[in-house]
């Protein structure tokens, strides 16, 4: 055992993806996409505007995706990410580190802005549509489907907070 630094005892941490099967569609993605170029475009803006640079923006925009994918409100997308260690795995949290709270995800979405969002998944889609994992039915985003999205989001976190 080690000792953490809150001075609490923790188990030597096994490596996140021993703990996920090699066949997770997460780990598909992971193999096609390169998040880092994909996220090119916003990189540079991050670190001058945005707080928390802690998670970075592959980590932030990994988990809007997954917000997305899942349709998560951003209470959901924060207790998913605390409690499914795929998902860590695909954002890149080790199992035992803060993941950002329910605050976090809102205000990414509004400081890249509805328009670079939407950008940003369907390149994504592109991605994943040139290497035959999506269809193109499924796949489109626009900005009044993802503003409608956001907003029954918002509806289910007030119940929630509730």
């Amino acid at each position: 055992m080690e000792k953490a630094k809150d001075n609490q005892w923790k188990f030597l941490e096994p490596a996140i993806g021993d703990l996920v099967r090699a066949d997770h569609p997460y780990r598909k993605m992971l193999e096609v996409v390169d998040f880092r170029g994909l996220l090119n475009p916003v990189s540079g803006v991050y670190h001058k505007k945005w707080g928390r640079p802690g998670y970075g923006v592959e980590r932030g925009f990994k988990a809007l995706l997954l917000q997305w994918m899942e349709d998560l409100s951003d209470r959901e997308l924060e207790r998913f990410l605390q409690e499914n260690t795929s998902t860590k795995m695909f954002c890149d949290f080790s199992l035992t580190e803060k993941v950002p709270d329910h605050t976090y995800f809102c205000q990414l979405r509004k400081n890249l802005g509805t328009e670079k969002l939407v950008k940003l998944f369907n390149r994504f889609n592109d991605k994943m549509r040139a290497k035959g994992l999506i269809s193109e039915v499924f796949s489109f985003v626009d900005a009044s489907k993802l503003i409608s999205k956001v907003s029954l989001w918002e509806e289910r976190d007030r119940a929630i907070k509730a």
